[in-house]
C-alpha cells in the first residue's frame, strides 16, 4: 500500500496545474517547471534510497521516506499562500517518492516470492508494485481534481486525502516483515547497470514509462479544453485514464511476456506511438474527447512497458543489488516527466501537434532495442530463470 501512498503523493499535484495558472497566476513554463522539478528531487532519493535499502534494510527507508512525503504535502498546502512553498514541496515530494519507489518495489518483489509470499512466476513482484504505483498515480489525480473542482479552498483541501492514507497505512506498514537479503559469500553477483540486457533493454525504453502519462495530464489538458476549472477536472479524468489503465493492462502485459518478455516492449512502444499521433490530433483539433482516447492508448503503452523494465531488472539484479538496479531505472523513467516543461518551452517555436509527431516517430526507432532476441540470449534467459528459482527456494 506505501507505493500506491507514494504514488497518489507524487501525482496529486499533477491536475491543479491549471488552479495554479488561474488563481496564483504562474505562467505555462513556472507551472511545468514545478511539475518537472520534481524530477531534481526525485534522483537523489532514487540514487541514495536504493543502496541505502539494500544496506540497511527496504522497511525502515520505505517508513522514513513517506514520513517525509506527509511533510511535502503539507508544504505544498502552504504553497497556496505562499509561493516558494511550492518548490520546497515538489523537491521532498521528489526526495521522498524516489526513495519509496527503489526500497520499495524491492520489498513488493521480496514479500511477493517464499518464504514471504507465495508467487513463483517470474515478474510476479514487479507487476504487483508496477500495479500499486499505477493506482496511486491514477487515483490521486482524479481525486485532487474533484475536490479542487468542487470543494473549499482547494489548493489546500486537494491534498488532504494524501495525508489522511498516510496516517492510516503507515501503522499497517510497521508490521510488515524486513526482507533484505544478507550478502552471501559465493553467492552470484550481477553486473548491474554494466550488464549489457540493462543497457540495450532497460535503458532505451525506461523513458517512455513516465512520458506517457504525463502528455495525457499535464500537455493535452490545457491544448484541448478552454475554461481553467475545465482544464483541472479534464486533467483529473486523464490522470485515471492513463496510468489508471496502465493497471489494468498488467495481466495482458504478463501473459504476454510468457511467449518472451521483449514483446510487452514491441507491444508497448507501438501503442505508445499511436497515442502521441492520437494526442496531436486532439490537440491540433482542439477534440477533448480524442485527447482521452490518446491517454487510454498512451496509458496502455505505459503499463506494458513499465511491466517490461521492471521484469528485467527483477531477473538481472542479484538479490543484494535489485533495489539500487531498480533505483536506476526508476531515475531513467522520471526523465520522461519532463516533457511537459520541454514542449511547453518549444511551443514558443513549434506547435505541440508537431512536438508530439516527433515522439511518435522516437518511439518506433526505440523499438530497435527490442528486438527479437539470439539464440545465446534465449539460453541466458533461462538461466536467469533457474538461478531465480533456486533464489526462491532459498539456496542461494
Amino acid at each position: 500500500m506505501l507505493l500506491m501512498v507514494a504514488g497518489w503523493g507524487a501525482n496529486q499535484f499533477s491536475p491543479l496545474l491549471g488552479a495554479y495558472r488561474g488563481e496564483l497566476g504562474l505562467s505555462p513554463s513556472a507551472a511545468t517547471g514545478l511539475l518537472a522539478l520534481y524530477v531534481v528531487g526525485l534522483v537523489p532519493g532514487l540514487l541514495f534510497g536504493g543502496p541505502l535499502a539494500d544496506r540497511r534494510g527496504r522497511k525502515p527507508v520505505v517508513i522514513w521516506a513517506i514520513v517525509l512525503n506527509a511533510v511535502a504535502t503539507v508544504a505544498l498546502m502552504l504553497g497556496a499562500h505562499v509561493v516558494p512553498w511550492l518548490a520546497v514541496g515538489r523537491l521532498l515530494v521528489g526526495l521522498s517518492t524516489g526513495a519509496v519507489l527503489a526500497a520499495g518495489s524491492a520489498w513488493v518483489r521480496d514479500l511477493s516470492h517464499p518464504p514471504f509470499g507465495t508467487a513463483t512466476e517470474d515478474g510476479a513482484g514487479a507487476r504487483r508494485a508496477g500495479v500499486l504505483l499505477a493506482a496511486g498515480f491514477s487515483i490521486s489525480g482524479l481525486v485532487s481534481a474533484l475536490v479542487a473542482t468542487w470543494g473549499p479552498l482547494p489548493l489546500v483541501s486537494a491534498y488532504l486525502p494524501h495525508l489522511v492514507l498516510c496516517a492510516v497505512t503507515l501503522p499497517a506498514a510497521l508490521r510488515c516483515p524486513e526482507t533484505r537479503a544478507e550478502p552471501v559469500a559465493g553467492a552470484p553477483r550481477g553486473r548491474g547497470v554494466r550488464d549489457p540486457r540493462f543497457l540495450r533493454r532497460v535503458v532505451p525504453v525506461a523513458p517512455w514509462i513516465f512520458l506517457c502519462p504525463t502528455v495525457g495530464f499535464a500537455v493535452l489538458p490545457a491544448q484541448v479544453t478552454t475554461a481553467a476549472d475545465q482544464e483541472v477536472l479534464y486533467a483529473g479524468i486523464s490522470t485515471l485514464c492513463a496510468p489508471g489503465f496502465g493497471a489494468v493492462v498488467q495481466p495482458w502485459a504478463r501473459r504476454l511476456a510468457r511467449r518472451g518478455v521483449r514483446a510487452t516492449a514491441v507491444v508497448g512502444l507501438v501503442t505508445i506511438a499511436a497515442g502521441l499521433v492520437l494526442a496531436a490530433v486532439a490537440a491540433w483539433q482542439a477534440q477533448p474527447w480524442l485527447g482521452l482516447i490518446a491517454a487510454l492508448t498512451l496509458g496502455t503503452g505505459y503499463g506494458f512497458v513499465s511491466t517490461y523494465c521492471l521484469t528485467v531488472v527483477g531477473r538481472i539484479a542479484a538479490p543484494s543489488e535489485l533495489a539500487g538496479l531498480t533505483a536506476i531505472m526508476w531515475v531513467l523513467a522520471y526523465l520522461g516527466f519532463c516533457t511537459p516543461f520541454v514542449v511547453s518551452l518549444l511551443s514558443g517555436v513549434v506547435a505541440v501537434p508537431v512536438v508530439l509527431l516527433v515522439l511518435a516517430g522516437l518511439a518506433l526507432l526505440t523499438l530497435l532495442s527490442a528486438r527479437d532476441e539470439p539464440d545465446g540470449d534465449r539460453h541466458e534467459s533461462r538461466r536467469a530463470q533457474r538461478v531465480q528459482r533456486l533464489r526462491d527456494s532459498g539456496v542461494l
